[in-house]
């Protein structure tokens, strides 16, 4: 499934092979919570670049349901998305929605966010839902804690997640490549009891879950790397929600391959926009060449980009491009004119914005796939 194409230190280029297309690492995974990216359409997300969306199967279960995705003939179908498809297990709604849940060694107890209906998440429902949803990456369902958590319940999310691994593993589609997600929180020895217990059950890929959840950024790069140390070579590392532009290129030169962060398309959203510094190659070859010289996160961030909030009064007649160097519709409209989208409410402004800060990270992803070549 996943082949080490080169290395660099511990950055690695790679290739992995799914149902639904060759995938070449370290890539990036636009965030299609309920079988869409926000404003975009399946051809808008493979005109930037995109070689794999990720889909939520909490999102999904409610709705269309597990019945109603089957009879739709899965999600790849259903979205008119041809490319390959990871779902997330649900297991991040243990964290985000813990007000609204309860959990046990079995699994999961919701209320419906939508119309409070009770609903049950067992590593079994877990399993099931995401072979029906036709995913071809599916993650464990696993026990997540805030950034600032107790050991004991770093400890307890840790040896919770390990036991609904072996179940995970017991009861999924054979046809699809299951990750187990190492949990452990900022505790390194905790990150190594699950890292070595996922590795003695056995998967096609391995997670590193649990961060960018409120812990710092230190603990977060810290952990990361140590993670790492410890994942088999010969197959895929994908970090899990993280993150600005400089994370990942830190993360991808100690040796992670895939990434996913709603930080895109949220930013978008509320109008503040990642334009790049310089020529995209220059701009990451230097960020990326930061990095592995153990340089500061600022100024890895500061070789790669600038943010603006596009709301602001400065822009109102601000006629340049909104960025020469982003995707194509970046150079063909002005500043001023998205300003004027945004104040007017206008969804032409969300989906501009959507495209630039999209077009931003997979242009990312794709220059450093480049320097690893």
């Amino acid at each position: 499934m996943f082949s080490l194409k080169n290395t660099r230190k511990t950055a690695r280029r790679g290739q992995l092979e799914l149902p639904h297309g060759v995938i070449e690492t370290p890539f990036f995974m636009p965030i299609a919570t309920k079988g869409a990216v926000k404003t975009l359409s399946s051809e808008d997300i493979v005109a930037l670049g995109a070689q794999i969306v990720l889909s939520n199967t909490y999102h999904l279960l409610l709705r269309p349901g597990a019945d109603g995705i089957k009879k739709l003939g899965g999600l790849h179908k259903f979205m008119n998305w041809q490319k390959p498809i990871l779902t997330d297990s649900g297991g991040y709604q243990v964290f985000s929605l813990s007000k609204i849940n309860k959990t046990d060694d079995d699994g999961v107890a919701f209320q419906s966010h939508i119309d409070g209906k009770k609903i049950k998440i067992s590593p079994e429902g877990s399993m099931a839902m995401q072979s029906a949803i036709g995913a071809d990456i599916i993650m464990q369902f696993d026990d997540v804690t805030a950034g600032d958590s107790t050991r004991e319940r770093y400890q307890d999310a840790m040896e919770r997640s390990l036991k609904w691994a072996q179940r995970c593993k017991d009861s999924y589609n054979k046809n699809q490549k299951l990750f187990g997600i190492v949990q452990g929180g900022t505790h390194e020895d905790l990150r190594e009891i699950s890292a070595k217990g996922l590795m003695e059950i056995g998967f096609d890929g391995y997670a590193i879950g649990g961060l960018s959840v409120g812990e710092s950024r230190e603990s977060a790069f810290r952990i990361a790397k140590r993670v790492c140390e410890i994942l088999p070579v010969n197959q895929p590392r994908y970090f899990m929600g993280g993150g600005m532009p400089e994370e990942i290129v830190y993360y991808v030169s100690v040796g992670v391959d895939m990434f996913d962060c709603v930080l895109p398309t949220r930013n978008a959203r509320h109008g503040t926009m990642f334009l790049w510094k310089k020529d995209p190659a220059e701009a990451v070859r230097d960020a990326f060449e930061l990095a592995v010289d153990g340089a500061a996160d600022t100024r890895i961030a500061d070789a790669l980009y600038s943010k603006i909030q596009i709301t602001n009064e400065a822009f109102e007649f601000d006629q340049q491009s909104i960025d020469e160097y982003g995707p194509q519709s970046s150079g063909t409209y002005t500043k001023a004119y998205l300003r004027h989208l945004f104040k007017t409410d206008e969804a032409l402004g969300y989906r501009l914005a959507t495209m630039q800060n999209l077009g931003f990270y997979l242009r990312m992803m794709k220059e450093l796939r480049k320097i690893l070549t």
